[in-house]
C-alpha cells in the first residue's frame, strides 16, 4: 500500500531544535523525534474516545499530504490528532499515534523564531500561553506570529487520595507555595512537598500567572520540579510520603490524558474543576490556549485554513469532540 507522507524529519538539528513532523502511512505511522535530545512529550496512555457532545461531521478540507507539520504543548495532543482527522479525514486512530509535540517554549520558538528557516519547518501551533521568556523573544523578532484564543483550560491541583483536605482557598494554595504547614491549610501537622515544574513549561506558566504572579515563591529543588508533565504526576503518587505532596497540572491532561489511581483533584475556592466549571469559568484558574500560525502565511496555505475553520461551527465542534471547551 502506498505510502502517505503529510510532513518530514525533524529540522533545525544543526541548533538542536526538531518539529513535530509525523511521518503517517495508510497503513502505520512513525512519529517524529523530540527537540534537544529530549523525549518527546508523549503521553503514556492512550487518548479518550472522542465524547458525543457534539455529533457534527467533519467535511475533510485538506489532502492527507497538505496537513502542515504541526508542534503544541502536551496536554492538545488529543485535540491535535482530532483537527487532523477532521480536516484530512484521516482515521482518528493512526491520527493519534502519529502525533508528537515539543514542550510549550519549544512550540512557541519553533513557529515564531524558526518557522520560515527551512521548508519543513512547523506551520502551526496548538499550544497553551508562551512562558514570559519565550514572549520577549518573539517581540524582539518583530511579533511574527498571528494567534488566537480557541480553547480553554484551568490549572488544577493534585493530592493524594489519602490527603484529609478537600478544597483550599488561592490565598491558601499562595501561602503553600510560599512555604507553610499541611495543619495551617486543614490537614494534619505535616510539611507540604509542593511539586513545581521547569519555568519554560506550559503548567508552570500558567501557575504564575494565575497563581503566584508576583507573590513570593519557595524555589523547588530539582527533584520536586520534574521536566515532563506526567513525571509530576508519577511522583506525587510515588512519594514516599505522598499524603504530604501537592502539585499542579492541567485540566485536561489529567482528566483524558495521564489520570493516575490513587489521586485526586482539590476544589478552589470550594468548586470542582470540570468541563462545566471551565466553561463558565465559575472554576477560578482558568486560561485560553491557542492555535498560532505565522502572520505571513498565504490565504490558501494548509496552515492558514485549519486556523480560520478553527473558528467555525465544525471547527469548535471538532474542540469539543475532543473533549475540551471552546471559545466562542
Amino acid at each position: 500500500m502506498r505510502t502517505v507522507k503529510i510532513s518530514r524529519r525533524a529540522f533545525l538539528t544543526g541548533l538542536g531544535l526538531a518539529s513535530t513532523a509525523a511521518l503517517l502511512s495508510a497503513c502505520n505511522t512513525v512519529p517524529a523525534s523530540s527537540d534537544s535530545g529530549a523525549a518527546p512529550s508523549q503521553p503514556d496512555s492512550e487518548a479518550p474516545a472522542s465524547s458525543a457532545a457534539s455529533e457534527m461531521p467533519a467535511q475533510p478540507i485538506l489532502s492527507v499530504d497538505e496537513f502542515p507539520i504541526t508542534d503544541g504543548s502536551t496536554a492538545c495532543i488529543p485535540l491535535i490528532a482530532q483537527i487532523m482527522a477532521d480536516t484530512t479525514g484521516l482515521d482518528l486512530e493512526t491520527a493519534r499515534s502519529a502525533v508528537t509535540t515539543n514542550t510549550t517554549a519549544q512550540a512557541w520558538r519553533n513557529l515564531g523564531l524558526y518557522g520560515n528557516n527551512y521548508g519543513d519547518s512547523v506551520k502551526l501551533i496548538i499550544a497553551y500561553e508562551a512562558p514570559e521568556s519565550v514572549k520577549e523573544e518573539l517581540k524582539a523578532d518583530g511579533d511574527p506570529l498571528e494567534q488566537k484564543a480557541i480553547g480553554r483550560d484551568a490549572l488544577v491541583f493534585i493530592v493524594n487520595e489519602d490527603n484529609p483536605v478537600q478544597s483550599l482557598t488561592l490565598q491558601q494554595l499562595k501561602d503553600i507555595y510560599a512555604g507553610t504547614n499541611w495543619k495551617d491549610v486543614g490537614g494534619k501537622d505535616q510539611e507540604i512537598i509542593a511539586f513545581q515544574r521547569r519555568a519554560d513549561s506550559g503548567s508552570q506558566t500558567l501557575f504564575q500567572k494565575l497563581l503566584i504572579q508576583d507573590g513570593p515563591l519557595m524555589e523547588a529543588p530539582t527533584e520536586l520540579a520534574p521536566t515532563a508533565m506526567g513525571e509530576l504526576v508519577d511522583s506525587i503518587a510515588e512519594y514516599n510520603n505522598s499524603a504530604n505532596a501537592i502539585g499542579f497540572s492541567v485540566y485536561y491532561y489529567i482528566d483524558q490524558m495521564y489520570s493516575k489511581p490513587g489521586l485526586r483533584l482539590l476544589a478552589v475556592d470550594g468548586v470542582t474543576p470540570s468541563n462545566e466549571t471551565i466553561a463558565d469559568q465559575s472554576y477560578p484558574l482558568c486560561n485560553e490556549f491557542y492555535a498560532a500560525i505565522l502572520q505571513d502565511s498565504a490565504a490558501d496555505s494548509p496552515e492558514r485554513r485549519i486556523y480560520e475553520w478553527l473558528s467555525t461551527d465544525a471547527g469548535r465542534s471538532c474542540i469539543e469532540r475532543s473533549g475540551y471547551v471552546a471559545v466562542q
